[in-house]
């Protein structure tokens, strides 16, 4: 049994189906992949899960609970969410913005406390960014962004991590950063989703995939049985290198198949 789970999930916007009749689940301890081409539903998915948008059919369950049916105020401490870019609108300084990932435990009006203090550095710790502390966010490039985002999130001290391609924007070093990180969550017997379109990334990360095309599950797995030439060839129209490490094994997209086509 899933931890954290959707049955027959339905979300249309604008008249169209975003999602169909989704059934996705994921356990803790693992790091679940989420991978697709733009527009194939993985933000989507990834905001039902996290309680954020109603699907229009089907449930989320967290634990065997329908996630609607448990309170506001718990839900913020036993998820966090991650957007994509997530906009910062107040000039805050580093260690302020992160400590916001506090706010589940705090409130609006009481101030931090030992603990909470020290949440708040530990994840500033995890994310390399203790350095910033007394930066303000907009004068940050959007890797160091990017991973002050990442802390508050990290600060929440969630049961399960949502996150919408944390790596997207972070250089080589920080990338491996922050994948190791990940996956030092779940092994805290923790759940973690993370929208990826690094398939190497993934690959090597993450325990399960669950491949997303046209708002359904088209694949889901072990890595090696999800990221095969034929699957990626035949959704993202890419050509792939793939072999088999000591260090474990990588697929590289290549070229895309109609460049092939084109130059035959």
């Amino acid at each position: 049994m899933s931890d954290l789970a959707t049955k027959g999930v339905t979300v249309s916007l604008g008249g169209r189906k975003v999602l169909d009749d989704v059934d996705f689940g994921a356990k803790r301890g693992d790091v679940v992949g989420l991978i697709g081409p733009n527009g194939a539903g993985k933000t989507t998915l990834l905001r039902v899960l996290s309680g954020l948008m109603a699907p229009n059919q089907g449930t989320v369950t967290l634990e065997g609970i329908e996630l609607e049916s448990i309170p506001r105020a718990s839900r913020s401490r036993r998820i966090a969410y991650l957007p994509a870019d997530a906009p910062v609108h107040w000039p805050l300084r580093v260690d302020r913005l992160v400590a916001l990932g506090r706010l589940p435990y705090t409130g609006l009006w009481r101030g931090l406390d030992d603990i909470d203090t020290e949440m708040t550095e530990s994840a500033m710790a995890r994310t390399d960014v203790l350095d910033l502390s007394d930066r303000v966010i907009s004068s940050l490039s959007s890797g160091e962004r990017a991973r002050v985002l990442i802390a508050r999130a990290l600060a929440v001290e969630p049961e399960v991590l949502l996150a919408d391609e944390p790596v997207s924007s972070l250089d080589p070093y920080h990338q491996l950063q922050v994948m190791e990180l990940l996956q030092d969550v779940a092994t805290d017997n923790r759940i973690v989703v993370a929208v990826l379109h690094d398939l190497t990334l993934a690959a090597r990360f993450c325990d399960r995939i669950v491949l997303i095309d046209d708002g359904c599950i088209a694949h889901h797995g072990l890595p090696e049985a999800v990221l095969t030439s034929d699957i990626v060839r035949g959704v993202y129209g890419v050509e792939t290198i793939t072999a088999s490490t000591s260090a474990g094994d990588f697929v590289v997209p290549w070229r895309r198949i109609d460049s092939v086509d084109q130059s035959s």
